[in-house]
Parts: C-alpha cells; structure tokens; sequence
C-alpha cells in the first residue's frame, strides 16, 4: 500500500469520521453541533486502547456532516434512486445510509472530482465491512448518485 500525504491521510480520516458521526447521531439522536464538538474535541487524534486515531481534516469533517444534516432530503433521494425499488434508504444498514449520506455531500456541495469521492468512501467501506461485498454495492450507488449530482464530470 503506498503512503498517502499527511493532507490526504486527513481528509481520508474525515470522511470516516463523518460516516461515524452521522450514524452517531441516527442512532442516539444527538444534535449536529454536539456531534460535531464530541469528535474534533475527543476523537481527532485520540488514543485508544493503544492505538492512535488518525487526525482528521477538521474543515472537511464540519462540511461533510453539516452538508449531509442541510442536503439530506435530497441526498436521500439520490441514494433511493440509485437502489432497487425493493430497499428505500430507510431499510438499509444504518452504517450504509451514514456513508451514502457523508459520500452524497460531498458530491452535492464541494468541488472534489467525484470518481475520488467514490473510491474514498469505497474504502470507507471497506473499513467498515472488511469482508468486501458492501464495498462493490457501494461503489455502485455512489457510481449513480454521482452521475446525478455531477453529471458533466462524466461526459468525454
């Protein structure tokens, strides 16, 4: 695996950690901001059980669960789109619907060029469900989603 740079090391960590925040606030109902606080106050950086937690991108972090709180209808709505009629976003794992969620803002409102968006949430995935089916159905419904958001980053 080659060495990323500190920047992209960070950036990488923020999109996980906004995975983990958004599920966080799903499942304890917690408000954006004390979310927000929790994870640049205790979680950048931390130690736990001996092991360092990587620094995340504060700036993208806040972006990336802000965007997904004040999108998320829309955000929603592509991702149910892009699955099959049979799994609305509500009937999926509540990982997977944090993930689509982080992925879907930063398609929906920043500039990075989306087929990195894909592949860096790909391996969100991956991080989560290392067994690896989650990350190809993943790939496929960000794959989508982008092609919604973003349809001239895909033209030739």
């Amino acid at each position: 695996m080659k060495k990323q740079s500190k920047s992209r090391q960070a950036k990488s960590a923020a999109r996980l950690y906004a995975v983990q925040a958004l599920f966080q606030m799903e499942s304890s109902g917690q408000d954006v901001e004390a979310v927000i606080r929790e994870f640049e106050n205790h979680r950048f950086g931390a130690v736990y059980e001996g092991e360092e937690m990587a620094e995340g991108n504060p700036a993208l972090f806040r972006q990336l669960v802000d965007g997904a709180v004040n999108w998320q209808a829309r955000i929603d709505q592509m991702t149910d789109r892009a699955l099959v009629a049979k799994w609305p976003i509500a009937r999926i794992d509540p990982t997977l619907r944090a993930l689509f969620r982080a992925a879907g803002a930063e398609l929906v409102d920043t500039d990075t060029p989306p087929r990195v968006v894909i592949s860096e949430f790909v391996d969100v995935a991956r991080a989560f469900f290392p067994e690896g089916r989650e990350a190809k159905f993943v790939n496929a419904v960000l794959d989508h989603m982008a092609r919604e958001a973003r349809p001239q980053a895909f033209e030739d």
